[in-house]
C-alpha cells in the first residue's frame, strides 16, 4: 500500500474548481446557470496587420451574466417594459415642443 504524500506548497486543482463551479457532478446546464448568476468577464486584444504592420488593435471586453444582475428592477413583462419605454419617449418629445 502506497501512501501519497502533498507538499505544503500544493494545492489541489479540483478544489478550485469546485470552489468556483460547484460539485463536480453538475451538468452543464448547472455550469452555465452558475456562469449568468455569478458573472463573467472576458477581455481580449485584436491585432490585424500586413506585413508585419499593425493597422487596427482594438482592445475588447465582455461582460456576460444574467439580465436580472444588470437591471434588477425592470418589469418582466416586456409589453408593460415597451409601454412604459414608449410613453416617456412621449413625454420628452413634448417637453422639448414647449
Amino acid at each position: 500500500m502506497t501512501a501519497t504524500r502533498r507538499t505544503a506548497g500544493a494545492r489541489d486543482r479540483s478544489g478550485d474548481s469546485e470552489l468556483i463551479l460547484g460539485p463536480t457532478e453538475g451538468s452543464l446546464l448547472d455550469v452555465v446557470d452558475n456562469v449568468l448568476t455569478k458573472g463573467v468577464v472576458l477581455s481580449g486584444d485584436i491585432t490585424i496587420g500586413l506585413a508585419q504592420v499593425d493597422l487596427i488593435y482594438a482592445r475588447v471586453s465582455l461582460l456576460l451574466c444574467a439580465a436580472d444582475r444588470i437591471l434588477p428592477n425592470e418589469d418582466p413583462d416586456f409589453l408593460e417594459r415597451h409601454r412604459a419605454r414608449h410613453a416617456r419617449k412621449g413625454a420628452a418629445r413634448a417637453a422639448r415642443a414647449r
